[in-house]
């Protein structure tokens, strides 16, 4: 049981983004319907929202009482978290889907740990020092998952798998984008915000869940206020009722699927792994989505798979053993100084009751005997 205790945020975080990697595919084909972005983000949302207090309303009678109590700051917090992680980054993330590619919009995911890391720094949540083998690690591990992550977007090579047309070596470097170079930029931008605030939501987690730390409930809660902030956007932005329809089997799918895992799901236990972990360690998971995005568009839709696409797979999984292994030797300084000042503190005690004897005679007191 202790072992899996151990595991079990790594294992959740690993399926998550074989979670974010089917939704990328499906909210991808949505959009090149037409579908706008803010209101799918409603749509994602409201189906979030009822999905995840469905399971609050079932799973909390096996409970005598909330984990939490809803109060005016933990609603605050809970309101702007879900305005910048919920609205703000779909709605920046979509735009940006929608203006570049798949493969770009995934590979964009691996800027997280990076904007979060340098939060954290910013913050002092995160201790960086060059003298330190953990901290070293973290920084090139990162860099590595970053690189890599790229590498898959935009270097090709040579095919390896559905390889029918071959591609000269020295067409290298692709930008896979259907727009213009205008639109291309803007759409790189969007993603950059979106993931700027995907870092921010991260680092806000850690206060929303010291104030409210019922996962499950405070999931709810950010599916729900982040339906009724879009859809607020959306009444003004969108007045057209026929830009509200979903016209396609595909965005109903995309919606509900979007809904209950990409969101309901998603958030639980992205909140729930930051309370156990931390937001980095939550945060450096993310390029392992685009891995993962690549090897599934290449067996279903069969896209094509060059070498610098491997290359890059590789240096991902690499990169992210490394912070792994970074985070864990922190762990171990930190739990082995506790261990040292508690051996200090100790040894200070047992001097000090040598020095001193248990029972010390009052000075004022007169003996009786003199």
């Amino acid at each position: 049981m202790g072992a899996w205790e151990d595991h079990s945020p790594a294992a959740a975080m690993i399926s998550l983004q074989f979670v974010s990697a089917i939704n990328a595919l499906l909210n991808r084909a949505s959009l090149m319907t037409g579908m706008s972005p803010l209101v799918f983000t409603v749509y994602r949302q409201a189906i979030a929202a009822i999905f995840t207090f469905s399971l609050c309303y079932f799973t909390r009678g096996q409970s005598s009482r909330s984990e939490a109590n809803m109060g005016i700051k933990s609603f605050l917090l809970i309101s702007i978290s879900a305005f910048i992680g919920v609205v703000l980054y779909q709605v920046f993330y979509y735009q940006g889907l929608y203006l570049t590619s798949s493969s770009i919009g995934t590979a964009s995911s691996n800027l997280t740990p990076a904007i979060t890391f340098i939060f954290a720094i910013i913050l002092g949540m995160e201790q960086v020092s060059i003298t330190k083998l953990s901290n070293i690690a973290k920084i090139f591990g990162t860099i590595i998952c970053v690189g890599g992550a790229l590498c898959i977007a935009l270097i090709r090579g040579p095919k390896i798998l559905n390889d029918q047309v071959p591609i000269s070596m020295t067409k290298f470097l692709v930008l896979e984008s259907t727009s213009s170079d205008h639109n291309w930029i803007l759409g790189c931008l969007f993603l950059f915000l979106s993931k700027s605030c995907w870092a921010a939501w991260l680092i806000m987690q850690v206060s929303v869940s010291a104030c409210y730390p019922d996962s499950l409930s405070l999931s709810a809660w950010t599916c729900f206020l982040g339906m009724l902030q879009a859809a607020t956007i959306a009444v003004f932005t969108n007045p057209d009722l026929k830009s509200w329809n979903l016209s396609s089997p595909l965005e109903l799918t995309s919606c509900f699927f979007s809904g209950v895992v990409g969101s309901g799901a998603r958030y639980f236990i992205q909140a729930w792994c930051i309370k156990k972990r931390g937001p980095f360690y939550s945060s450096i998971f993310g390029p392992l989505s685009t891995v993962v995005t690549t090897v599934l568009a290449c067996i279903f839709l069969h896209e094509d798979l060059y070498i610098g696409s491997l290359l890059g797979a590789i240096a991902v999984i690499i990169g992210l053993y490394i912070v792994l292994w970074g985070k864990s030797e922190e762990r171990n300084e930190i739990s082995h100084s506790k261990l040292d000042e508690n051996q200090v503190q100790e040894h200070m005690d047992l001097e000090s009751d040598v020095e001193h004897p248990l029972l010390i005679e009052n000075p004022n007191k007169i003996d009786p005997v003199a």
